[in-house]
């Protein structure tokens, strides 16, 4: 899986398609993404004494295929792809503009 923790990235398929965001969690054991403030879904939830119950709004995860990473430079949603400089780093490089999106 080619997405990370704070990537901001756009919805390609579902409900929410079109809507950008910034990935909060990454599950890669079932290759999911949770994506602030989009696929909101109610929950309801038993009260303890912790917590007073009812309905709450929670993100609900997406599978990594329907979302994609948006360049900051150029504005458009790529694949992302890893770039070893000469002294050993690795960067992750938009394909589209070769701008630098982070460092691995």
């Amino acid at each position: 899986m080619n997405l990370k923790k704070n990537d901001k990235v756009i919805i390609l398929a579902g409900r929410d398609k079109g809507k950008t965001g910034e990935i909060s969690r990454v599950i890669p054991g079932k290759n999911k993404v949770v994506v602030a403030g989009v696929n909101m879904i109610s929950k309801h939830v038993k009260p303890n004494k912790n917590n007073k119950g009812g309905i709450q709004k929670m993100e609900a995860p997406l599978h990594a295929s329907n979302v994609a990473v948006v360049c900051q430079k150029c504005k458009k949603h790529m694949t992302p792809k890893t770039k070893t400089e000469s002294n050993g780093v690795k960067n992750r490089i938009c394909r589209k503009c070769e701008a630098v999106i982070a460092k691995v």
